[in-house]
């Protein structure tokens, strides 16, 4: 399966492109898209969009996966972070993609093994869960947003081993039975 991770943001928005399959991941492409900081919020929504659309149509992926909001304490940063996420959504929509979204400690916790890992050390688990070479250019939002990728192909893995496990016996008035 290929998922496109998004690390949204209204400057600048990362985003990996990863193949996966039985626990094994493959680096197909990552990178930024910049909106420059003196260009007006529309305009840098719709670039965002734009280049998004791009990298869809371009890695043709089957799902995206999105880290979900946190509240911070500046809310102007907030409603910034809410649009950029809201144009991934849409780009999500215009495509017909399925849309996921997890918690910050989630992602970190299915790469760094360790839900408050720091951006250093989830960088340095994304280049090595995906065997890339320390002299590639790696932007910390195109790391975050692989390791949205890798999240969710993690998540997939355990749902299907979840659903396919064999569900616990209970007993119910001295009745064994299976949930």
């Amino acid at each position: 399966m290929r998922v496109l991770g998004i690390d949204p943001g209204s400057a600048v928005t990362g985003y990996g492109v990863v193949d996966g399959s039985a626990g094994s991941f493959q680096h197909i492409a990552s990178g930024t898209i910049t909106a420059r900081k003196l260009t007006p919020g529309p305009d840098r929504l719709k670039k965002i969009h734009d280049e998004l659309l791009e990298v869809i149509d371009q890695y043709n992926p089957a799902a995206i996966s999105l880290e979900r909001n946190f509240v911070g304490e500046n809310a102007q940063s907030a409603f910034r972070l809410g649009e950029a996420r809201a144009i991934v959504m849409l780009a999500a929509a215009d495509r017909g993609l399925a849309f996921f979204e997890y918690p910050p400690n989630q992602v970190k916790l299915a790469v760094a093994a360790f839900g408050h890992a720091d951006k250093a050390q989830v960088k340095f688990m994304v280049r090595r869960a995906l065997g890339l070479d320390e002299t590639l250019a790696l932007a910390d939002d195109a790391a975050d947003a692989l390791a949205l990728a890798m999240c969710h192909l993690g998540a997939t893995r355990m749902s299907t081993i979840e659903r396919l496990a064999p569900k616990p016996r209970r007993k119910i008035d001295g009745w064994s039975t299976r949930r």
